[in-house]
């Protein structure tokens, strides 16, 4: 095949991808109650990480945790319609994920000897469930504990918090794609040890160094700059080092 026949082919797989974002979209967009229960659950008082932690608390000092509520606002005439689009787009590629991931390694197959293509179909499956993990995770348990010490935090009784929905999805967002990155830690060690650039030694004795430099990052990918956002995201990210430095070590 000549350069100009890998580029039609390379054209006609990002129109299906496009095409296939889109469907899933507007799939999602049409409903768009189903949609926002889904978005909005973290942040009432029964999602299940609330009633876990009351239930834990209830267990253990025969109290539930206090209650909460968090009102979320709109202050833009067109926001809550933007917000609806950007939010289906977002679930439209996250469902469409597979078939693109599909059809970039179709795309990139043929060039490939066996043994790399039994590689790369490792590297692209665990890479895409360590990414699925991270996006549950934050979900399930980075936001929800982020929205109710933020939401519910107050400097006075004096002041009310006023959430807005862009706020509240930018963030749900931004966090999810964060986690969903910083997963892929344990794959990126796992590669670099197979490769023999990472040794074990390496990571025992720059531990240190790698915690400092985990909260840094922590800092820098969530969207607030409150100690307690960037603390809950460092811990799991700490917890994939050590994993990390256990693959590497399985490795040699």
């Amino acid at each position: 095949m000549t350069f100009w026949d890998h580029i039609d082919i390379l054209r006609a797989s990002l129109f299906r991808m496009l095409v296939a974002v889109i469907a899933a979209g507007l799939v999602a967009f049409l409903f768009k109650d189903q949609l926002f229960a889904v978005i909005l659950a973290p942040k009432g008082a029964t999602f299940f990480i609330y009633r876990l932690f009351d239930a834990i608390s209830l267990r253990l000092t025969g109290e539930a945790t206090e209650p909460f509520r968090v009102e979320l606002i709109n202050t833009g005439l067109a926001q809550q319609f933007l917000l609806h689009v950007k939010a289906a787009m977002y679930i439209g590629v996250l469902v469409a994920s597979p078939y693109i991931i599909y059809l970039l390694f179709r795309f990139i197959s043929p060039a490939l000897y066996t043994h790399e293509r039994h590689y790369t179909k490792c590297v692209v499956v665990w890479g895409y469930v360590m990414f699925l993990l991270g996006v549950a995770l934050s979900y399930s348990l980075i936001f929800p504990l982020t929205f109710r010490f933020l939401g519910t935090y107050q400097v006075s009784t004096d002041v009310t918090n006023m959430i807005t929905l862009e706020s509240y999805l930018d963030t749900l967002i931004t966090l999810s794609l964060s986690l969903g990155i910083v997963f892929e830690l344990p794959l990126l060690c796992w590669l670099l040890a197979k490769l023999g650039i990472l040794k074990t030694w390496m990571m025992q004795r720059y531990r240190k160094h790698a915690i400092v430099a985990i909260f840094i990052a922590a800092a820098v990918i969530t969207p607030t700059s409150d100690a307690f956002t960037m603390t809950v995201v460092a811990l799991p990210i700490w917890l994939l080092y050590e994993v990390g430095a256990l693959i590497v070590r399985s490795e040699q």
